[in-house]
C-alpha cells in the first residue's frame, strides 16, 4: 500500500505504448463498493477470493502493464500464474511506507500502529515478493518518473515513444500524490507555520514535533480512543515519551474542568517548555488542545490533526483557542497558533454525512466573504458537495483554508480584518448556547448567515440577488435556514455578551456585496427584529 503501483504502472504503460490495468480498480468496478467496504462487510478471506478471480482474469486477458494489490501474491495459484511473466517488485523501507500511507485509512485514522502493521505485513510477504520478482526496484526517495525509468532499465525494455521522452504526468496522478502546503504568516511575535492538505500525511508529524521535544501528549476525544492510543504507540516507537489524554466528545470537552484534567496529565508526565501537544479530532478538540498548550507553562508548541471539515477549514487554522463557560461560547481563550496543521482528507471518507455537511457552513462562509469561486463550485453540483467523494472536495477545503490563512496572517488577534471570519457567528453562537451546544456548529452558523444576509438587505447594504443566494446555497447542501421565532429575546441577550460587542453596542459582520464584508454597529432594534422575522418560524 502506498508504494505507487498504479502511478508507476500508468507511466510504464505510456512509455511502452501499451495499455494499463489495475486489479484493485477492476474489483471496485465489479463490486460497486470500495475495497475497504468489502473488508468491513465480508472480511479478508472473502476479499481474497474476489481478488484471486480478478487477478486471474486480468493476467490471462490483458497484454499490457498490470498492477496487482499488495496481498495478491499470498495465493499460491496466483504466484504460479505469474511464473513466466515479467514481474516488478517495487520496494520501500518502513519510514517511506509510513510517510506515504500514514493516515490513509478509514476512521478512526489510526486504527493500528502503522509501523508495526507495515513490518508485520512485510515479514509475511517480502520473501514471496522476491520469489516471484523478475526485478526489484527501490522507490525510496525517487519520483514516479525515476521509478519508471529504473523499472525499464531493470527489465531491459525500450520505450516506445520517439526519443524516449516521457509525456507530462496526468493531472489526476499529480492530484493523487500531491500535498498542498498553505503558509500562514507569523505576526505579533508568533512563528509562521504550514497547513498541509492531502493524504498520507502521518510521515510529516515527527518533523513538526522536532528534535528538541522529549515528551508528546496526544489529546483526543472519546470517539477516537483507538486513534489516540495508536498515535501514542507510534510516537513512542519513534523514541518519544508519549501519553494519550482522552477527553469528552464535541463541545463537552471545552470546559475549565476538562482543561484542568489535561493540565494534571501534563504535570504528572513532567511536561516542559520544549515538549509538544498534538490535538487530533474535531474543532472542539483542537480548540481545547490549543488552549491547554497556550496555558501550560505560559505556552508550549502544539500541532493540530483535524479530522472534520469544520476543524480543517476553521478551528485548526489561525491560533484562536478557547473553552466555553455557562455565559457563552469561547469566552475564555488565547491566541496561540499551532506549529503546524495536518489536514488528511482520508479522515473525511467515513465522516457521518450530517457532520460533513455541517462543516460546509464554514466553507460557504469563506465563499461569501472572500472567494466566490467556492460558491460556484458548490452550485455546480450541490449533491456532490455533500460528500467527500465529490470532485471538488480538495479544492473547496484548500480555498477555504487559504481565505482564513490570508486573513489571520495580517490580523492574528482580531483587531480588525479578522472579524470578517465571524460572518454568521454572532447569532450562530447564541443559538448554540440556547441549545446547550446540542446543535452542530455549522447548522447554527448557517442560520446566522441567513440572518446576516437579511439584516444587510433590510439595511439597504446588500442586493437581493446576493441575499437570496444565501438561502439557495445553504438549502441546496442541506443546511438549516430557520430557528424558533419565540427565542429572539434570549438570543438578543446572549448576543450582547458576544466577543464582537463593545459595551452595549451590538456589532455584526455583514456584506456590502459579494466578497465585501464589513462591520455593522448598533443596528436599529426594529431592523434586527425584522431580519429575525425572516429567519424565525
Amino acid at each position: 500500500m502506498g508504494v505507487g503501483k498504479s502511478t508507476v504502472g500508468r507511466l510504464l504503460a505510456e512509455r511502452l505504448g501499451t495499455g494499463f490495468r489495475d486489479t484493485d480498480e477492476d474489483i471496485v468496478a465489479a463490486e460497486g463498493r470500495t475495497i475497504a467496504d468489502i473488508f468491513v462487510e465480508e472480511g479478508e478471506p472473502a476479499f481474497r477470493a474476489i481478488e484471486k478471480q480478478a487477478v486471474h482474469r486480468a493476467v490471462t486477458g490483458h497484454e499490457g502493464v498490470l498492477a496487482l494489490g499488495g496481498g495478491a501474491v499470498l495465493d499460491a495459484d496466483t504466484r504460479a500464474l505469474l511464473a513466466g511473466h515479467r514481474v516488478v517488485y517495487l520496494s520501500m523501507d518502513v519510514e517511506e511506507a509510513v510517510r506515504r500511507t500514514g493516515l490513509n485509512v478509514a476512521r478512526p485514522l489510526l486504527a493500528v500502529n502503522p509501523r508495526k502493521q507495515w513490518r508485520e505485513l512485510m515479514e509475511a510477504r517480502r520473501h514471496l515478493y522476491e520469489e516471484i520478482a523478475t526485478a526489484v526496484v527501490a522507490t525510496d526517495g525517487r519520483t514516479p518518473e525515476e521509478v519508471t525509468r529504473a523499472a525499464l532499465d531493470a527489465l531491459e525494455l525500450k520505450t516506445a515513444l520517439p526519443g524516449g521522452q516521457p509525456p507530462a504526468p496526468r493531472p489526476e496522478d499529480l492530484m493523487a500524490s500531491g500535498v498542498t502546503k498553505i503558509q500562514v504568516a507569523g505576526s505579533a511575535g508568533t512563528d509562521p507555520y504550514e497547513v498541509l492538505v492531502g493524504r498520507q500525511l502521518l510521515g510529516e508529524l515527527a518533523g513538526l514535533i522536532g528534535t528538541k521535544a522529549k515528551r508528546v501528549a496526544v489529546i483526543h476525544p472519546e470517539a477516537l480512543a483507538e486513534t489516540g492510543d495508536a498515535l501514542r504507540a507510534d510516537l513512542a516507537e519513534q523514541g518519544f515519551e508519549a501519553v494519550a489524554v482522552q477527553v469528552p466528545n464535541a463541545e463537552e470537552a471545552k470546559t475549565a474542568e476538562v482543561a484542568a484534567y489535561c493540565w494534571k496529565a501534563l504535570g504528572q508526565s513532567g511536561f516542559t517548555r520544549t515538549d509538544v501537544i498534538v490535538g487530533v479530532g474535531g474543532g472542539a478538540t483542537t480548540d481545547l488542545a490549543g488552549f491547554v498548550a497556550a496555558t501550560w507553562l505560559r505556552g508550549v508548541r502544539w500541532i493540530a490533526i483535524p479530522t472534520t471539515v469544520l476543524a480543517m477549514v476553521d478551528a485548526a487554522v489561525g491560533g484562536k483557542t478557547g473553552i466555553n463557560t455557562a455565559e457563552g461560547k469561547n469566552l475564555v481563550g488565547a491566541f496561540h497558533p499551532p506549529a503546524g496543521v495536518l489536514c488528511d482528507l482520508a479522515a473525511l471518507d467515513s465522516l457521518p454525512v450530517n457532520d460533513y455537511v455541517s462543516g460546509l457552513a464554514e466553507v460557504i462562509k469563506a465563499g461569501f466573504i472572500a472567494d466566490p469561486v467556492i460558491l460556484d463550485l458548490i452550485e455546480s453540483d450541490p449533491e456532490a458537495a455533500r460528500t467527500p467523494a465529490g470532485p471538488h472536495t480538495a479544492e473547496l477545503i484548500e480555498r477555504s483554508i487559504r481565505v482564513k490563512a490570508e486573513v489571520v496572517s495580517s490580523d492574528l488577534k482580531e483587531s480588525g480584518l479578522r472579524e470578517i471570519l465571524n460572518y454568521g457567528h454572532t447569532l450562530g453562537h447564541a443559538i448554540e448556547k440556547n441549545e446547550r451546544y446540542k446543535w452542530r456548529h455549522g447548522a447554527a452558523v448557517a442560520v446566522g448567515m441567513h440572518f446576516a444576509a437579511e439584516l444587510a438587505r433590510l439595511a439597504g447594504r446588500l442586493d437581493d440577488a446576493t441575499a437570496d443566494r444565501h438561502r439557495t446555497v445553504l438549502e441546496a447542501v442541506g443546511l438549516p435556514l430557520h430557528y424558533r421565532y419565540d427565542q429572539w429575546p434570549k438570543l438578543l441577550e446572549t448576543m450582547k455578551v458576544d466577543k464582537k460587542s463593545r459595551g452595549d453596542l451590538l456589532r455584526f459582520i455583514v456584506l456590502d456585496g459579494l466578497a465585501k464584508p464589513t462591520v455593522m454597529e448598533g443596528p436599529d432594534p426594529a431592523v434586527l427584529l425584522a431580519a429575525y422575522g425572516e429567519v424565525g418560524q
